[in-house]
């Protein structure tokens, strides 16, 4: 169907426009981190976020102020658990993944590739997104904790505290 009524398209505006609004202030208030994306968790929030915006927008039988209260309840969510992350080792153990080293110094990590379910050639693809030509030119590839791979160039001295110390496995290959 082209066109419903003219009550629809003005619920769609009016409801849309105060909705977008109220996201975008919620958004403000609550800081940079809700829609970070350094984790799964943040990942969620954001792409729920989305999904809230859109069924406020489109959906006849939620109403703007239950769309509202989710909102908030999603980025406050989002709140509690990057705050008790930050104060509490344990939580954040329990709800953050670790950094994986999945190349080091031109070596593909074919069992934690594996436990982690990526491929040689999404790495390969990591390395030439970064410019790099062949594994052996890099330090290594990380598979961080949002799920994007993360190319180390090889400039760090021997030796050096560098970034990749907080990677499982980093220090013993």
């Amino acid at each position: 169907m082209f066109f419903d009524s003219w009550f629809g398209l003005l619920r769609v505006l009016m409801v849309g426009t105060i909705a977008y609004a109220a996201l975008v202030l919620l958004l403000r208030v609550s800081g940079k981190r809700t829609l970070a994306k350094l984790n799964a968790f943040d990942l969620i929030v954001t792409v729920a976020l989305g999904s809230t915006l859109a069924t406020v927008l489109l959906s006849k039988s939620v109403a703007l102020v239950e769309g509202l209260a989710a909102f908030a309840l999603l980025a406050g969510l989002q709140y509690v658990v990057a705050w008790l992350s930050v104060r509490s080792t344990r939580f954040s153990d329990l709800v953050k993944s670790e950094p994986t080293l999945l190349l080091h110094h031109g070596r593909f990590l074919e069992s934690a590739m594996r436990a982690q379910r990526v491929t040689r050639a999404e790495v390969l693809a990591a390395l030439r997104s970064s410019g790099a030509a062949t594994p052996e030119q890099v330090a290594a590839v990380v598979l961080e904790t949002d799920g994007s791979l993360s190319v180390i160039q090889n400039a760090n001295p021997v030796g050096a505290a560098g970034t990749l110390d907080d990677v499982d496995d980093a220090k013993c290959h």
